[in-house]
């Protein structure tokens, strides 16, 4: 039970759908950063960046997104390339929708 009144968010998070996410503005900015980060990261750009500091997040707070985002996408990318994948008993849910796009992108 721990957890369930954010169990709407977490699987819209986890289909990668921010729309249906009820997470606040300057949530979902911050997530559309990680995202950046990790679909082009080379276009990260100051204005981005000032537009999180101007939403409330500081420095630190910034640059922890994008070492949590990196490490993540190091991560996934190891298994990736090893081959690796999950049990699937350990997701009731199934694949995330968000990873059958990719497919299609």
């Amino acid at each position: 039970m721990q957890g369930e009144q954010y169990s709407r968010t977490a699987a819209a998070l986890r289909d990668g759908d921010l729309e249906a996410a009820a997470v606040t503005p300057k949530h979902r900015l911050l997530l559309e950063f990680v995202e950046t980060l990790t679909r082009h990261a080379y276009r990260i750009s100051d204005g981005q960046v000032e537009g999180l500091r101007q939403a409330g997040w500081n420095d630190a707070q910034i640059a922890e997104a994008v070492y949590d985002g990196a490490l993540f996408n190091f991560f996934v990318r190891l298994a990736d390339a090893f081959d690796i994948h999950p049990d699937p008993s350990y997701d009731a849910a199934g694949v995330p929708r968000v990873l059958s796009q990719a497919d299609d992108t």
